[in-house]
């Protein structure tokens, strides 16, 4: 499957996932490298968001399920670049998530199969840092406690987070 189909069906999942039963299908703004920016309509106003699969996934021993990264812009709901983890997999009850870009980290809490960040203050330093970044390493823990990795290419986040920048 092509980067492109599997962000388009990305996409869908996220929105179905979302449990905002008002949402409709989301529409692809444009494809940005590894990263493309999506939109949609819910009952809270529009909600745009850009969106990554990671380029490498470990243990490769392992079924991961669709794995996404995604910072959203909700301005109906006062929300400004919030990042979140999705797994294609229910994380260990407790357990952390850490993406490192470039060595600078970031502690994600997790509720389920998603994960958010710990200090929602630190938003604007992980998107920055997403900006000028080279790479980006997520660890997580399974709810049966296998420790996963993936690597994310940062090639396109800045010119999505400029597409999604002006989301009314």
């Amino acid at each position: 499957m092509s980067l492109k189909n599997v962000l388009t069906t990305a996409a869908a999942i996220l929105v179905l996932s979302s449990a905002a039963a008002t949402a409709q299908t989301p529409t692809r703004i444009k494809q940005f490298d590894a990263w493309g920016s999506y939109s949609y309509s819910s009952s809270g106003g529009k909600v745009c968001y850009i969106l990554s699969t990671p380029t490498a996934m470990l243990p490769s021993s392992v079924d991961h399920g669709d794995i996404f990264f995604l910072i959203s812009q909700k301005p109906g709901q006062g929300v400004s670049y919030e990042p979140q983890v999705v797994m294609g997999y229910k994380m260990q009850e407790g357990s952390k998530v850490t993406v490192d870009v470039d060595g600078k980290k970031y502690t994600l809490f997790t509720r389920g199969e998603s994960a958010w960040m710990e200090n929602a203050a630190e938003e604007p330093q992980l998107v920055d840092s997403l900006r000028k970044g080279q790479a980006m390493k997520v660890d997580a823990k399974s709810q049966r406690g296998t420790a996963t990795q993936y690597t994310y290419s940062l090639a396109g986040v800045t010119a999505a987070l400029a597409s999604i920048n002006n989301c009314k």
